[in-house]
């Protein structure tokens, strides 16, 4: 495995985006362990991308703009949906008051991490333009190359996700117990997801 494949795939994973503000988010108000399910749930969010990338469906997605525009705009209205949930107090800064309600809100977190990879018709394209680079057409078993490097770019997002998360976790308590700071917090995260729908609304092809 060449060196630019994990460079490149550090700096793809370690660049802020949704998954990572997600995960943060997570963190601050649920602590290392909602960090780490929100990570996970943003690594299975992969998945369909890359298995997407593998079948050649995303040259599908490519070519057609009514594919990419639906993808695109379902991705916008999802984050829309968590910027409001965020600002109502029912998104990913909503600190849970007992187990039942812990246990709720960590579904809630795997399925928002989920869908906020799924919906983001971005992660599809990079895949199917980046992995090839790394295989050349004539590498003897290149599916099991193709998916062992997904893999490799899976367990990055993972890793990288859970330490913004366990990192964000490891403030919390500081920020908790200071309920102007959480609203603070509250308006800024929900203004984010505001600004990567319009960034993701304003992406082409």
């Amino acid at each position: 495995m060449s060196i630019e494949f994990w460079l490149t795939t550090l700096v793809i994973v370690a660049t802020p985006g949704t998954g990572a503000l997600f995960t943060l988010a997570a963190g601050l108000s649920r602590g290392t362990r909602a960090s780490v399910i929100a990570a996970f749930g943003c690594t299975l969010g992969v998945v369909p991308h890359m298995i997407a990338a593998i079948t050649g469906l995303a040259a599908l997605l490519n070519a057609s703009a009514v594919a990419f525009q639906t993808l695109k705009y379902l991705g916008v209205a999802y984050l829309l949906y968590m910027a409001w949930s965020t600002f109502r107090d029912k998104g990913a800064l909503t600190v849970p008051e007992d187990a039942q309600a812990d246990t709720s809100s960590a579904r809630k977190v795997i399925t928002s991490a989920v869908l906020l990879n799924i919906l983001n018709p971005k992660l599809t394209i990079f895949f199917f333009a980046f992995l090839p680079q790394f295989v050349p057409n004539d590498a003897p078993n290149a599916l099991a190359r193709m998916l062992e490097l997904s893999g490799v770019f899976m367990l990055a997002t993972f890793v990288v996700f859970a330490v913004y998360g366990v990192c964000a976790a490891a403030v919390r308590n500081q920020v908790i117990s200071r309920p102007a700071v959480v609203t603070w917090m509250r308006r800024v995260f929900g203004a984010s997801f505001i600004a990567l729908a319009g960034r993701l609304a304003l992406q082409n092809q």
